[in-house]
């Protein structure tokens, strides 16, 4: 898939990059620390500067952060409640602590949004919640443009300094994408845990 970005970006340069970050929220086996990285390397070979790069990775980055808002949108927090209200006492979530969990987003939302986008795995995720409460779309844009701006200035410009050597800086990505999994991992493993002493339970009564 790294061959893939590479491609795109040779064959349409700025825009390639951008379409890539856009996309890696469908296309997952290319990281957006990957592309930025290459990013950094062509303008290392002056294919292009770096503030349109920035530009145009950050505005893909901003379209891919839209694509998951919309869709936490259409799904509602009114739905979202009725499946917790059904099925949340299976992994020991019940529907109180999801609306005070929701609440809270309402409140930080904003900070989660911008802190997020600098995250593994999360800066896409948080995209959703923030469509589930219906933050107000200037703010989300605003949060994650910055996030998202910060983001790729880092990678970009470790793409640039390794120069040949970018991919040394992907394999350091990868790491932090480990953590992120591992994390997430052990939420998957408590609500498992919690699903199953549920339906024990349920059996010994």
């Amino acid at each position: 898939m790294i061959e893939f970005a590479v491609d795109v970006i040779n064959q349409i340069g700025l825009i390639g990059a951008g379409l890539l970050v856009a996309l890696e929220v469908i296309i997952p086996p290319i990281p957006s620390e990957a592309i930025l990285l290459l990013t950094g390397f062509n303008i290392a070979l002056e294919r292009f500067g770096f503030i349109e790069a920035l530009i145009a990775t950050t505005i893909g980055s901003l379209i891919g952060a839209t694509l998951l808002y919309f869709l936490g949108y259409a799904f509602t927090e009114e739905r979202l409640e009725k499946i917790v209200g059904k099925y949340g006492k299976f992994v020991g979530l019940p529907l109180k602590d999801l609306r005070k969990t929701m609440a809270w987003f309402e409140r930080h939302g904003s900070a989660l949004v911008l802190f997020g986008r600098m995250i593994p795995i999360i800066r896409s995720l948080v995209s959703i919640p923030a469509g589930l409460v219906k933050m107000h779309l200037g703010k989300f844009y605003f949060f994650t443009g910055i996030g998202a701006f910060a983001w790729n200035s880092i990678w970009i410009s470790i793409g640039f300094n390794l120069g040949e050597n970018w991919q040394v800086g992907e394999e350091f990505a990868q790491y932090l994408e480990w953590i992120a999994y591992l994390i997430l991992g052990a939420v998957a493993l408590y609500l498992v845990v919690n699903a199953v002493k549920y339906l024990l339970s349920r059996r010994s009564h």
